[in-house]
């Protein structure tokens, strides 16, 4: 009896010795993000036109001024957006032949119908 339990404690240290040889390795993936910038195609014949126009009705700087930023940088025809929440501003670069200044208001009144867009302008280079 004692020599069975010999041998299946020799076969058990065995067995945990070499039959557990797999070893857990890391996997590496790889994501492509695309961003708004990177999937847009500009026209490099268009003329692009500046606007910057008052944004009231924002209370936080990532709920509101960040998602109506966003919204116009996603418009067909807008080359770049930036809305600075401190001074309520929102400066525009956008291509005349498709983007209105109009359309620009109403994409930021569809975020929220808490915003309105006043001093609406077109300029020549943006305040700073």
């Amino acid at each position: 009896m004692k020599t069975i339990k010999i041998f299946f404690s020799l076969v058990l240290l065995v067995a945990f010795t070499f039959g557990c040889k797999n070893e857990a390795k890391a996997e590496v993936k790889t994501i492509e993000i695309e961003t708004a910038e990177s999937t847009k195609k500009l026209d490099p014949n268009a003329t692009y036109a500046k606007a910057e126009f008052t944004i009231d009705g924002m209370t936080c700087q990532i709920g509101c001024a960040e998602t109506i930023q966003k919204k116009l940088g996603k418009m067909e025809g807008v080359k770049s957006a930036v809305v600075d929440f401190d001074k309520r501003l929102a400066m525009v670069e956008y291509n005349d032949s498709k983007v209105t200044t109009a359309s620009l208001e109403a994409t930021v009144t569809k975020v929220a119908d808490i915003y309105n867009v006043s001093n609406m302008k077109t300029v020549e280079d943006f305040s700073k």
